[in-house]
């Protein structure tokens, strides 16, 4: 019943920045916690970015001062702002969200985003 969509996926120079949208049905509050995702072809997916219910934010190295989650309760929807963007970058994004009474986890169907050099 729970639906994650994201949007702002795209092709964007090295340099360059994107900001990644992620709408939820029902009431964003009953999820603590929200986070980002990404996989490249023949990888393994890995986790990009954290935002809980209680404010605390957590990225991967490798996004560390370039990246950035946001949760904005009102609009239920969780951002992600990519500045400086690479070519390693370039993966598909997935957004995910976790309840923990009952313990639930749910994504979205995942946007494309391509850096070229």
């Amino acid at each position: 019943q729970v639906q994650l969509v994201e949007s702002g996926g795209g092709l964007v120079q090295a340099g360059g920045s994107l900001r990644l949208s992620c709408s939820f049905s029902g009431n964003i509050f009953i999820f603590n916690t929200m986070a980002w995702y990404r996989q490249a072809p023949g990888k393994q997916r890995e986790l990009v970015a954290v935002a809980t219910r209680a404010g605390s934010r957590n990225y991967a190295d490798s996004v560390k001062g370039r990246f950035t989650i946001s949760r904005d309760n009102a609009e239920n929807t969780l951002y992600l702002q990519m500045s400086s963007l690479k070519p390693e970058d370039t993966a598909a994004y997935y957004c995910n969200a976790a309840t923990l009474s009952p313990p639930s986890n749910y994504w979205g169907q995942g946007t494309q985003v391509t850096v070229s050099s």
